[in-house]
């Protein structure tokens, strides 16, 4: 059974007088442990596809399974829970609350599951050693370079032990060899059996990835294996 099967999907937008198919008859499948890269030009719908798997909008018809579940059918309160506890996102502009410290930014989705303070604490203190973050973090983004901004948002992604990472130009405002490190990063927690899923417009980023989807005006043009 695949961790993701999109059926029939479509999503569209009214802007003015027209309608816009942002995503259309989509089908999609990807297996646990996948590393795929989806592609495209800007307005080619991969956003919006990443938006829809993160559950951070929604289809106008088709059904999305998640871990063998219909997530579209969940009221919102149990999608909010699958958000937080079965997907992680790593964002371009990183998404840190500003006036939190490093380790209070990653330890945020813990705090929103009610997980308990000591086991919270513990859980922190490691992704801080396993980051290279352990003398961060009583630092605030403001006070943080970008690949370490990029760590903390990793370390968040990742502290609730997602299925899936969800990422969308994780390096688009890191410097090459900063981007390096952080797409290192992911590739290991990949390697490390976590689904992972990365827009970008990079083509040597896309290359790297062992399952390529390249997106043109809301459909899937090809989805080619490495």
């Amino acid at each position: 059974m695949a961790l993701i099967e999109l059926t029939g999907i479509e999503r569209s937008f009214t802007l003015g007088d027209s309608e816009v198919h942002a995503l259309a008859g989509l089908d999609l499948a990807i297996n646990a442990g996948e590393y795929v890269a989806v592609m495209g030009q800007s307005g080619s719908g991969k956003s919006t596809l990443l938006n829809l798997l993160g559950l951070l909008d929604h289809p106008n018809t088709g059904a999305y399974r998640l871990e063998g579940r219909d997530v579209t059918t969940l009221t919102a309160d149990e999608q909010a829970r699958v958000r937080r506890e079965r997907i992680g996102f790593v964002f371009q502009s990183f998404h840190l609350v500003p006036r939190l410290t490093a380790a209070e930014n990653i330890a945020l989705p813990l705090m929103l599951a009610g997980i308990e303070p000591a086991e919270r604490s513990r859980r922190v203190d490691k992704a801080l050693q396993d980051f290279g973050l352990a003398n961060r973090a009583d630092h605030r983004p403001d006070q943080l370079s970008g690949g370490q901004r990029q760590r903390v948002a990793i370390a968040r992604a990742t502290i609730m032990q997602p299925a899936v990472i969800l990422a969308d130009e994780p390096t688009g405002n890191l410097d090459r060899a900063t981007g390096e490190d952080v797409i290192h990063l992911l590739e290991m927690l990949n390697a490390g059996g976590v689904t992972l899923i990365m827009v970008t417009h990079d083509a040597a980023l896309g290359a790297r990835a062992r399952r390529r989807v390249v997106m043109q005006d809301g459909r899937k043009m090809t989805d080619e294996a490495t």
